[in-house]
C-alpha cells in the first residue's frame, strides 16, 4: 500500500517521519504504552515495598514475583502474537489492545488505590499479556508504513523513545507511590491517588493516538492460527532458524537484553553498597543507560546513512566491551563513609565516570540493537515478519531469565562481587560477539568496510533511489581505485556482489573482506578461461536468485585518470539474462592513496590526505534488452562529468 506521504526522494532526517501520520501515531502510542506499563510495575513494586503490611523478606518475593508474572506471557503467547500480527489488519489489533489497556488501568488504579495485592499481581500478569501481543505488531507494522530508507531512522525513534518512556515511567512510578512518612502523615494514600489518575488517562490518551494508525494489511491472511504454545513456539523458532543472519540477529538482540538486565539489575545494590549512594545515585545510573541508549539509538541514522548498516553492529559490541571492564576501574572499591552521597556529591567525588561508562554502554547498546532489529525487517518475509519478531520476544525473555539465574549463581554459590560481574559480563559479551561474528563473517566485513572508508573519505551520494530495492540489477561503474567496491557496497543499502579481479583476493584483508562479500573472482582469457567461464556462470546465478551484481567494464584501474573502454563483458551478461542495469559513477578517488596517480609509488607512501569528499552518483535504470558496452560508457561518462 502506498501511502499518500510515502514519497520516494531525498533521503530525510528521521526526525521528519514525527511529523507524518504514518508514523507519528504510531510511535505515540508505542511510547506512551511503555510509559504506561513501566509506571504501573514500578508503582507496584513501591507500594508492596514500602507501603504493604508484609515484611521485608515477602515484600522482596513479591517484588520479584511481580516482574515474573509480566515476563511470563512472552514466553506463552508470543508465538500465537506473532500469528494474530500476520493474519489481521494490525492497525485494528493495536486499538483493540489499547483499548483493553484502558479498562485494566481502570481496575489496576481501583486495585492500588485500595492496596489488594492479588488483584495487582494478577493485572500485571494480564498487562503482560498486552504487552506480549503489541510487541510484533509493532515492529511488524513499521516495513508497511516506512520506506527502506526510513527504515532505520524508524527503528532508532522507536527504540530511543522506548527507553526514554521506561526512563520516565519507572521514575514516576516511584515518585507517585507514597513513602512510609507520607503515609503516616497523611492517614490515606493520597500519592496512590495520583498514580492512579495518572495511569488512566495515560491509557485512554494512548488509545486516542491509536485511533490514528493507518492501516496496515494482513500480511498472511489465509494462516491456520495454532493455539498450542509450545508447538508454536518451536515453529516460530524453526522458521526464524532457516536464515543465518536472521537467527544470529534474534540471538544478538537477545544477548544485548541479557548483558542489560545483568547490570540494570544490580544498578541499586551498585549504588547503594559499592558506591555509597542514596537513591538519586540509582537514578542518575539509571538516567545514564537509558538516556545513552536512546542517544546510540538515534545516531544509528545519522552513521548509517539512512540504510540498514550492520557494519555498526561490531562497533557496537566492542564498545559495550571496553566500557563493562571500564565500569570496574572507574570505581572499583567500596565506599566507606557513614553518609549515604547525594548524585551531586557523588559526581563531585569522581562518580562521574561511572555515570559516563553507563551512558556509553547504552550509546553502544543502541548502536549494537538498532542495526539488527532493522536488519531483521527488511530481510523477513513479509508474510512471516511478526511470527519472526514474536520469535525475539520469546528469546529475549528467555535470555533476561538467564541473566537472573547468572546473577544468582554469582552472589550466592560463588560469593563475587558486584564489580567482579562487570568483568564476567565484559568477557562473556567479547566471546559471544567472537562467536556470531565466526558465524556470520558479514558483520565484520561491513564494520572493517565501513571504519576504513569513513576513515579515508566524507561520502555524498546521490540518485542511489534508482537502485532498484528489490530484485535483479546490475551495477555499471567507473574504475578509479582499489577502494571503489569499497565505497560502493558501503553507500548502496543492499548487498552486492562485486566481480573482481582474481589478483585483488590475494590482498591481505582487501581478500578477505571480499570474499566475505561473496565477490566473484574473474580472470582474462588468455590467464585462465575456466575461471572466466565460473565466473559467467557465478553472475548468471546470483542474479537468478535476486541478487544485485556489480561489474566495472574497464576490466582493469584507470593508470591517466580517464575512463578506459568498457568491455563487452556487460552484453555477454545480459545476453543469458536481461536484468536493469544501473549506471554509476565516482568522482574525487583519482589521486587518492589507492589510485594510480602515483604510477608504481601508488601504495608505497603514506597516504597525503584523509576524510577527503568523494562522491558517488547513480542514474536511472536502463533496460536489459536496451543496454550496451558504448551506450553505457557513454551514460557513465556523463555522470563523471566529461559529457556534458
Amino acid at each position: 500500500m502506498q501511502l499518500p506521504e510515502q514519497v520516494p526522494g531525498a533521503e530525510r532526517s528521521q526526525f521528519a517521519l514525527l511529523k507524518v501520520r504514518r508514523f507519528l501515531p504510531f510511535f505515540l502510542t508505542q511510547f506512551l504504552g511503555a510509559f504506561n506499563d513501566n509506571l504501573f510495575r514500578n508503582a507496584l513494586v513501591v507500594s508492596i515495598t514500602y507501603g504493604a503490611a508484609v515484611s521485608a523478606g515477602q515484600a522482596s518475593v513479591l517484588s520479584n514475583a511481580a516482574q515474573g508474572l509480566f515476563i511470563l506471557p512472552f514466553f506463552l503467547f508470543s508465538a500465537l502474537a506473532g500469528q494474530l500480527a500476520d493474519k489481521y489488519e494490525k492497525s485494528r489489533l493495536i486499538r483493540q489492545t489499547r483499548l483493553a489497556e484502558v479498562m485494566l488501568m481502570f481496575c489496576a488504579a481501583a486495585a492500588l488505590y485500595v492496596g489488594h495485592i492479588p488483584t495487582l499481581l494478577g493485572l500485571i500478569f494480564l498487562l503482560g499479556v498486552l504487552a506480549t501481543i503489541f510487541g510484533p505488531l509493532k515492529y511488524s507494522l513499521m516495513p508497511q508504513h516506512l520506506l527502506q530508507s526510513e527504515l532505520v531512522g524508524g527503528n532508532a525513534l522507536v527504540d530511543a523513545g522506548t527507553f526514554i518512556a521506561i526512563l520516565i515511567g519507572t521514575i514516576s512510578g516511584g515518585l507517585l507511590v507514597p513513602t512510609p512518612t507520607a503515609d503516616q502523615a497523611a492517614g490515606t494514600s493520597t500519592a496512590n491517588t495520583a498514580a492512579a489518575i495518572a495511569m488512566i488517562v495515560v491509557a485512554i490518551g494512548t488509545w486516542l493516538c491509536s485511533r490514528f494508525i493507518p492501516p496496515a494489511e494482513a500480511t498472511d491472511p489465509g494462516l491456520k492460527v495454532n493455539f498450542n504454545p509450545f508447538s508454536a513456539t518451536w515453529q516460530a523458532l524453526k522458521f526464524a532458524a532457516q536464515s543465518r543472519a536472521i537467527m544470529n540477529s534474534l540471538l544478538g538482540i537477545s544477548w544485548f537484553w541479557l548483558v542489560g538486565a545483568l547490570i540494570l539489575a544490580q544498578l541499586p545494590a551498585y549504588s547503594k553498597d559499592v558506591l555509597g549512594g542514596d537513591k538519586t545515585v540509582y537514578t542518575l545510573l539509571l538516567a545514564s543507560f537509558s538516556l545513552g541508549t536512546a542517544l546510540g539509538s538515534l545516531a544509528c541514522e545519522r552513521l548509517s546513512g539512512h540504510k540498514v548498516e550492520i557494519g555498526l553492529v561490531p562497533l557496537g559490541s566492542i564498545g559495550m566491551t571496553v566500557c563493562l571492564l571500564n565500569l570496574y576501574f572507574a570505581y572499583p572499591e567500596a565506599h566507606t563513609g557513614t553518609t549515604a552521597l547525594t548524585w551531586s556529591a557523588f559526581l563531585a567525588a569522581g562518580g562521574w565516570k561511572v555515570a559516563l561508562n553507563c551512558a556509553l554502554i547504552g550509546v553502544f547498546g543502541g548502536l549494537f540493537i538498532v542495526p539488527l532489529y532493522a536488519l531483521i525487517l527488511s530481510r523477513s518475509a513479509e508474510s512471516h515478519r511478526a511470527r519472526i519478531i514474536a520469535c525475539n520476544n520469546i528469546l529475549n525473555a528467555g535470555f533476561m531469565v538467564i541473566a537472573a539465574l547468572l546473577a544468582i549463581a554469582w552472589f550466592q554459590l560463588l560469593h563475587l562481587t558486584i564489580p567482579q560481574l562487570f568483568i564476567l559480563a565484559a568477557v562473556l559479551n567479547a566471546v559471544v560477539a567472537i562467536y556470531i561474528y565466526t558465524l556470520v563473517p558479514e558483520f565484520l566485513m561491513r564494520f572493517l568496510s565501513w571504519v576504513f572508508v569513513n576513515i579515508m573519505y566524507r561520502i555524498r551520494v546521490h540518485g542511489l533511489e534508482n537502485i532498484p530495492e528489490t530484485g535483479p540489477a546490475l551495477l555499471v561503474c567507473n574504475h578509479v581505485s582499489f577502494m571503489d567496491a569499497l565505497v560502493i557496497g558501503g553507500s548502496v543499502r543492499r548487498p552486492v556482489r562485486f566481480v573482481m579481479d582474481h589478483n585483488i583476493f590475494k590482498i591481505p584483508v582487501m581478500g578477505f573482506i571480499f570474499r566475505t562479500a561473496h565477490a566473484i573472482p574473474i580472470a582474462p582469457a588468455r590467464e585462465d578461461a575456466s575461471a572466466l567461464t565460473r565466473a559467467f556462470d557465478r553472475i548468471d546465478a546470483e542474479l537468478a536468485e535476486g541478487e544485485i551484481v556489480c561489474i566495472f567494464p574497464e576490466g582493469k584501474l584507470t593508470r591517466h585518470g580517464e575512463m578506459n573502454e568498457f568491455k563487452r563483458g556487460v552484453e555477454k551478461i545480459l545476453e543469458r539474462r536481461t536484468v536493469p542495469v544501473v549506471p554509476m559513477a565516482l568522482r574525487g578517488l583519482w589521486g587518492s592513496f589507492f589510485s594510480h596517480r602515483d604510477g608504481k609509488k601508488a601504495m608505497s607512501q603514506m597516504p597525503k590526505r584523509f576524510w577527503s569528499r568523494i562522491e558517488l552518483i547513480a542514474t536511472a535504470p536502463v533496460h536489459g534488452d536496451d543496454a550496451s558496452a558504448e551506450g553505457l560508457q557513454r551514460i557513465v561518462a556523463g555522470l563523471r562529468g566529461e559529457w556534458q
